[in-house]
Parts: structure tokens; C-alpha cells; sequence
């Protein structure tokens, strides 16, 4: 008995590191074996969904060579692969892949290290969903401005630009690492799906349609540009004030007096309920790091309440979330998971598999979708997201203007084109730019949406 409990345990022991540690020692920076791998295997490339080479590695003599061909453009998509520092993004993700490491066959495994006929075999290659192009008009539009814009398709998830700033060098890391780490700006950070924001005006979208799912609530108020909560003066945009205004003008004019009061009229669960049925709260799968979005879920005050109907307060999102949430309106209220990777191809080219479409969310029914998406129209049409606007397409869109204690604001663009067919949603947030959404974030916007539209 004795004996056989010693052998049942070890069974057990080896057991529980197969089945539940397997993928973390596998994937471990400290795992040897990875590394031995590399000495014998061509590292896979990384092209955008053109075949335009991303990354790439050069065997010389006894090392490889990984060049990133557009250093900082893509170091928080693809990151980096350093012997000493370890592996990031991408190439961290599909590091099996990139090596052509058999997850099943150990026998093979064996046979490749052992073979002396095929000394250099290669990895697999992995094809994006990114555009290059768009990638690169992003990269410059944004600029120096601390912040990121994410490019996609709402309708099958495809992401076609990506960026995050500021950024780092990958083909550098190593010697620029004391330097990167030190960095008060944290370019390590891949601010599109890691970055937690306050998000400001754009979070009126949510409340607009928990609004619309509740026909009991009043959603008509007398904006005089401020109003009492408790205490806590809840102030408009424009101290002037809007006057009587409903929910459609109160979207489209950004109305801080009518939301606030709306997200009481509500009520915190109702509110939270529709919240995280567009992901707030939940994990968002994508190849590489993301973060929740994170809405406060214990009791509220009531000014807490209001300043969260009008995307202020304890709410934090992510910019992937907020892209998220405009495709939903865009899709019918349906939220598609995004992509990043498209194909995984052999180093001959034979495609092995595609990452297809598939539904993370029915956030809202498809005729709330469309109301809210005829008041964005509006928001660009009229209302403040006038420097979105293309005179080809109508644009549905919504700014935001987020508050920081002890910082500049936070801008915020989100929106769609063509309203009537959408074939791509974008989010563009500028970090304590110090500007408001409409003025800064919108112009940006309108810039990317005309270009995508005139290629796809």
C-alpha cells in the first residue's frame, strides 16, 4: 500500500505539471530548451496581411539575426524576442509557431534535434490582419503624443492598425534597456490594450443605451449648465447650459446634466448590467496582453452614480474596449472579437489555419443599435464631432473630453464609416492632451476613416 501510494502520488505530481503547468514551462523564459530550439530552427517571419515582411531572422554562422524592419511601429504588436530579457507580444504568443514546435509529437521533437541531415529546418510564418500602411499614416498622425489608435473592421474583427505611444525600439532592447525601464512614460506599456483611462464623454454611449432598453425613465431634462446632487455640483461643458433638451440632443450635445441625471433615473445595477455586457468588467481575448476595464461595481452615492453615467468618476476603460463598444453599435449590437493574427502559413507558404469571426457579445438589440447610431451620425453632423466628418460618407461618431485629478484631460474620438454600411470603427485617444475630443482626437480620426475607406 505504502509503495503504491508513492507511485500514485508521483503519477499525480507529474500529472498536474502536464496538464496544468504544461503551456507556462513550455512558453518560460527560463526554459532551456526553447533556447536550444532557436540554435537549430529558423525563427518564423511576421508579415502584415499584404506579405509585407514585419519581422524576419538571418541565420549567420552559429546565431540568428531578428530584425524588426519598422523598429518602433510595431514593438507592442509583435514585441520582442531577447535571450536575456526574454520574449513580449507576438513573439511571445506564437513562439510554438515561429519555432514549428510540435505540440504533441515528443518522437519528432527528438528526431529534429538528433537529425544531422536537416541542421536548419524553419519555423512557421504568421500573417496579420494589420495593414502597413494604415499602420504606418497612424504612427504619423499620432506622432509624439502620448495615447494610441486602433483601426478595425466591426464587422469580422480584423484589426488593421494598432498603435500605442510612446514606444520602444525592439531591435535595441537589449542595450536600451535600463533606459526603456527608467522611462517615467512607460513606453513597455501597450497603451491601446493595457492602458486604463477615465473615459469621459464617450462612456455616454453606454448610458444612451441602457436609457433606451428602460422606457420608464425620464430621459428629458432643462439643462441650465449645471445641477445639484447631493451636494456635489455636477457642471456642463458649456455654462451657458443646453435648455430642454431630450436624450437624442442630449448625446448629441454632449449634455453632462441630462446623463448625470439619467444614470440616476437608472440606477447603478441597470447600469452596470449594460456596462458590462459591452465588456466592461470582463477579460477581452486577444493574441497579446490586455487589461479589464474596470466599473465600479460596490455601492454608489449618488454623485459617484451621476459622474459615471457621464464617463467620469471610478470608471476606467481600455482604448480596445471603447473600439469594441462602437462596433457593437456599428455591427447591431453585436461585439466581434478582434483579430490580430489572420493565418499561420508554413515557410513554404501552405496556409495551416485562419483565425475566424466569431461573436464575443450581443451587447444590445439591433434596433437600439440603430437608433444610437443615427444620433452619432448627428454627434458629427452637428454636434461636437463636426472635425470627423468626410463629405463623401456620413460618419457616426461621439468625442469625449475625460477629467484627471492633477493632470491635463484625456481626449477621446470613437466612431464608424459609412453609418449606413460600416466597413471600419476607430478609437483615437491623446493622453492629458490637454484638449477636448472634438478639437484634437476627431481630426485624427477623420484622416484614418478617409484613408481605410478609400483602400478598402
Amino acid at each position: 500500500i505504502a509503495l503504491s501510494s508513492l507511485f500514485i502520488l508521483l503519477i499525480v505530481y507529474l500529472s498536474y505539471f502536464e496538464i496544468f503547468q504544461a503551456d507556462f514551462i513550455s512558453n518560460n523564459n527560463y526554459n532551456k530548451r526553447i533556447w536550444k530550439e532557436e540554435e537549430y530552427t529558423l525563427r518564423g517571419s511576421i508579415v502584415d496581411r499584404n506579405d509585407l515582411p514585419l519581422a524576419s531572422s538571418t541565420q549567420l554562422e552559429d546565431k540568428q539575426l531578428r530584425e524588426y524592419h519598422y523598429g518602433p511601429l510595431y514593438s507592442h504588436i509583435i514585441g520582442y524576442n531577447s535571450r536575456t530579457l526574454g520574449k513580449e507580444g507576438l513573439e511571445k504568443a506564437y513562439n510554438k509557431e515561429l519555432l514549428n514546435i510540435s505540440k504533441n509529437n515528443s518522437i519528432n521533437e527528438i528526431k529534429k534535434i538528433m537529425s544531422k541531415s536537416n541542421l536548419n529546418p524553419k519555423g512557421m510564418n504568421i500573417r496579420l490582419t494589420i495593414d502597413h500602411e494604415i499602420q504606418q499614416y497612424a504612427g504619423e498622425l499620432l506622432g509624439n503624443q502620448k495615447g494610441s489608435i486602433i483601426v478595425m473592421n466591426p464587422v469580422n474583427g480584423e484589426i488593421y492598425a494598432m498603435i500605442s505611444s510612446p514606444s520602444f525600439n525592439p531591435n535595441k532592447v537589449n542595450e536600451d534597456w535600463e533606459r526603456i525601464i527608467k522611462n517615467e512614460d512607460s513606453p513597455l506599456i501597450n497603451r491601446a490594450t493595457q492602458g486604463l483611462y477615465t473615459p469621459g464623454s464617450i462612456f455616454k454611449i453606454i448610458t444612451t443605451a441602457a436609457a433606451l432598453e428602460r422606457q420608464n425613465i425620464n430621459t428629458e431634462y432643462n439643462c441650465k449648465g449645471q445641477v445639484n446632487i447631493d451636494g456635489f455640483i455636477l457642471k456642463d461643458y458649456s455654462s451657458k447650459g443646453h435648455g430642454n433638451i431630450d436624450l437624442h440632443q442630449a448625446l448629441v450635445k454632449s449634455c453632462n446634466v441630462a446623463f448625470g441625471q439619467i444614470a440616476l433615473e437608472l440606477g447603478q445595477n441597470n447600469l452596470q448590467n449594460t456596462g458590462e455586457r459591452f465588456l466592461l468588467n470582463n477579460p477581452i481575448s486577444l493574441d497579446i496582453n490586455t487589461k479589464k476595464s474596470v466599473l465600479f461595481t460596490e455601492k454608489m452615492s449618488k454623485p459617484d452614480l451621476a459622474s459615471t453615467g457621464i464617463g467620469q468618476g471610478k470608471t476606467l476603460v481600455t482604448p480596445l474596449n471603447m473600439l469594441l463598444m462602437t462596433s457593437g453599435i456599428a455591427n447591431n449590437g453585436k461585439i466581434i472579437k478582434p483579430i490580430l493574427v489572420k493565418d499561420i502559413l508554413t515557410s513554404t507558404g501552405k496556409n495551416i489555419k485562419t483565425n475566424e469571426t466569431e461573436i464575443l457579445s450581443s451587447a444590445i438589440s439591433p434596433e437600439i443599435a440603430d437608433t444610437i447610431k443615427n444620433m452619432m451620425v448627428d454627434v458629427v453632423k452637428s454636434g461636437t464631432g463636426k472635425a470627423a466628418a468626410l463629405s463623401s460618407v456620413k460618419v457616426a461618431g461621439k468625442t469625449g473630453t475625460a477629467q484627471v485629478t492633477g493632470k491635463k484631460d484625456h481626449a477621446w474620438f470613437v466612431g464608424f464609416a459609412p453609418a449606413d454600411n460600416p466597413k471600419v470603427s476607430i478609437v483615437v485617444l491623446l493622453e492629458n492632451s490637454g484638449t477636448t475630443g472634438g478639437e484634437s482626437a476627431a481630426p485624427i480620426a477623420r484622416k484614418i476613416l478617409s484613408k481605410v475607406l478609400e483602400k478598402y
